[in-house]
């Protein structure tokens, strides 16, 4: 299993968020996409990711007793840079899979923004996409 690499895997049509933009932005996209973590990138480079746990963690704060245009509204006045993780766990392309699961697990995290040499997005992989990879090695392995 070591063989097989992040970038044999990784989703390589990623949506992206910029710092700048709302978190009612964030849960369009997740909404309507069905996206649980996007890069966020300012500049064209990668400053942090934010998933549907920032977008919760965020959104129970503007709860209480307020209505559905209140929550909406504080959505939109709260820019993802302040709820993204920030820097984000990176993983390179050429990295196993294995040390992909070891890094998901070890940081306790959903995903892993694929970035070349440079330090340019080229991806994503998620603990679903290492799982799904390992159960199908598993498979092969003992199937032979």
């Amino acid at each position: 299993m070591d063989h097989i690499r992040v970038g044999d895997i990784m989703k390589r049509r990623v949506v992206t968020v910029g710092a700048g933009d709302r978190l009612s932005t964030v849960e369009d996209i997740m909404r309507l996409g069905g996206v649980r973590h996007m890069p966020v990138v300012s500049s064209g480079r990668l400053v942090g990711v934010v998933s549907e746990r920032d977008l919760l963690r965020a959104s129970r704060s503007s709860i209480g007793e307020s209505h559905d245009d209140d929550h909406r509204a504080f959505l939109h006045a709260v820019e993802i840079a302040s709820v993204m993780s920030s820097p984000a766990v990176v993983i390179s392309p050429k990295a196993s899979v294995i040390d992909a699961a070891r890094a998901l697990a070890g940081h306790k995290i959903g995903c892993l923004p694929v970035v070349n040499d440079r330090g340019t997005l080229e991806g994503l992989i998620t603990e679903t996409d290492v799982l799904r990879c390992l159960a199908e090695a598993a498979g092969r392995v003992g199937g032979s």
